[in-house]
């Protein structure tokens, strides 16, 4: 007998960890030093460097994060194609962590 479990993909992190809302990508992340966690909305049309060195993949982010509970810095690098999918992301000083997760850290 062969049963199918419909539901909810999970979201692999490693390979995007960007959620798409009203022209932003969005991004949860945790301090890996004090666990403060942070949510960055990334415009499209605004905070992304367009490299025009670099046809196949024009968009770059390169972002800083430091929190309010430590110095530690969180940072983000990551390489677009056109149409705002992700080519390759670097996390160093945190984690990507889900948008339930950042939700529930917010409720404590």
């Amino acid at each position: 007998m062969l049963f199918l479990f419909f539901g909810k993909k999970k979201k692999d992190l490693n390979k995007n960890p960007f959620y798409r809302e009203k022209g932003a990508l969005v991004i949860y992340i945790k301090c890996d030093r004090c666990g403060e966690v942070f949510r960055s909305h990334l415009r499209t049309g605004y905070d992304f460097i367009v490299d025009y060195d670099n046809p196949g993949v024009p968009y770059k982010i390169d972002k800083l994060y430091v929190g309010s509970k430590c110095p530690n810095k969180i940072h983000l690098v990551a390489t677009f194609t056109s149409s705002y999918k992700p080519v390759s992301v670097s996390l160093e000083g945190g984690t990507f962590i889900t948008r339930e997760e950042f939700e529930e850290s917010q409720k404590q």
